[in-house]
């Protein structure tokens, strides 16, 4: 990558990464967890987000690196067992993103052609075609990726902003406006945990520090990068879930979880509102999986080449990193195998595990970076509460996502330390 980047193709990096699959996955589970306090479920997330990305920030600044968040963990740690293996569950959220990501794809897709009488069936058939085909790109031409994410940025933005202007106006005499009032909300500590499952949405600014070293005048422009792409989001989400719990009562919300934005346009719009909705969500999860695709191989090629991970995976397959494939079969399991809350719930336990290392690292490195002390420190604090909280939560109601997220951790220390040791023989 030769061609710099300005802050508006920065910005974009940061709300085309967010703005992914994530808000088209996670939407119908965020209202069946936290009901009509929806958009204060958002709001805490992107708070979480916002503080972490200060971190993100000076550490961007001091360190800027196309392994970003992998770069910035051995920064603040050193290249060992424990850095190893946070890195390694980045690349293993990364799969988790994916399978969530086709997983909305799978849902939206049986909207616009049944293949059979079985949406599940459905679903399945569509999620893993679109991994196949995002796989077949992804060794075809990175270029192409590129090209389909610049465009599927500005798609879904003009879409889902159309849908908040609608909306907002379909919302004037609607009779579901009253589940918005605070007696709907759920206590506290559940739209909190809420929050927090659906805390996938907001992960991909950390994108934007792959291309920090290309960003012109990086002083002024990877703050604002951040910061704007970040907030614009927030103000996103929140005005969406506003939107959608004000269009739609609580039942039929439940019915439509999995494709819940295409059913929140039917009032307004009817068949032809619903069939938007769901092309923007086909074209998003698609975009969403091109691009995590790559930048999944990429976390996984970083982390070996940082001697975190055996050497073969430095290997390339038809002119690709042997990661693309390992990233694509994984991501093919995991999308036939696991319930979307599932997935969900394990990456986002993975992110806000992530974050409060990252938050760590901006901690432990302040006097290099000059940032203030307190902001880390504080992301830091709220992110382990958070993945606290999130577990306690999901325990009952999510029992199996639970063991499958700590499953994942045990298993990428236990791994780090198999490799490690086996090295030093």
């Amino acid at each position: 990558m030769n061609k710099k980047i300005g802050l508006k193709e920065a910005i974009s990096i940061g709300i085309g990464g967010m703005v992914g699959g994530g808000i088209f996955a996670v939407l119908g589970l965020a209202v069946s967890l936290a009901k009509g306090g929806t958009p204060i479920a958002f709001l805490f997330a992107g708070i979480l987000a916002l503080i972490t990305s200060y971190s993100y920030v000076k550490l961007s600044k001091k360190y800027p690196d196309r392994g970003g968040t992998v770069k910035f963990i051995n920064q603040g740690f050193g290249k060992t067992v424990f850095s190893g293996a946070i890195n390694n569950l980045l690349w293993i959220s990364y799969i988790i993103m994916l399978s969530l990501y086709a997983s909305a794809f799978g849902s939206y897709a049986p909207n616009l052609l049944e293949l059979t009488q079985d949406k599940v069936i459905d679903s399945h058939i569509y999620a893993s075609a679109i991994i196949v085909l995002a796989t077949a790109i992804n060794y075809y031409s990175i270029a192409v990726v590129g090209k389909i994410e610049s465009y599927a940025v500005i798609i879904k933005l003009v879409i889902l902003i159309s849908f908040i202007f609608i909306g907002a106006y379909g919302l004037i005499g609607n009779p579901n406006v009253a589940q918005l009032a605070v007696s709907q909300w759920e206590a506290p500590i559940k739209l909190f945990a809420g929050g927090m499952v659906i805390f996938v949405a907001y992960e991909g600014f950390e994108l934007i520090a792959n291309a920090a070293p290309d960003i012109i005048n990086p002083e002024k422009n990877i703050p604002r990068a951040y910061y704007y792409s970040v907030i614009f989001v927030i103000v996103l989400y929140i005005v969406i879930a506003f939107v959608t719990v004000g269009s739609l009562p609580f039942s039929k919300i439940a019915t439509a979880q999995d494709y819940v934005l295409a059913e929140a346009a039917k009032p307004m719009l009817g068949k032809i509102g619903f069939s938007i909705i769901t092309v923007a969500a086909l074209i998003s999860t698609f975009s969403a999986i091109n691009a995590s695709l790559y930048g999944g191989s990429k976390v996984n090629y970083e982390i070996a080449q940082d001697d975190e991970l055996p050497h073969h995976f430095l290997a390339k397959l038809w002119n690709q990193p042997i990661g693309l494939l390992i990233t694509a079969i994984a991501t093919l399991i995991l999308v036939n195998v696991l319930q979307l809350e599932s997935i969900s719930t394990a990456g986002s336990v993975g992110f806000l595990l992530i974050f409060a290392v990252v938050n760590l690292v901006g901690y432990r490195l302040s006097k290099e970076t000059g940032s203030n002390k307190t902001i880390p420190i504080i992301g830091f604090v709220l992110c382990m509460v958070a993945t606290v909280i999130l577990i306690n939560q999901q325990y009952t109601s999510n029992f199996v996502g639970v063991i499958i997220s700590l499953a994942i951790i045990v298993f990428c220390f236990i791994v780090e330390w198999i490799y490690k040791k086996a090295e030093k023989k």
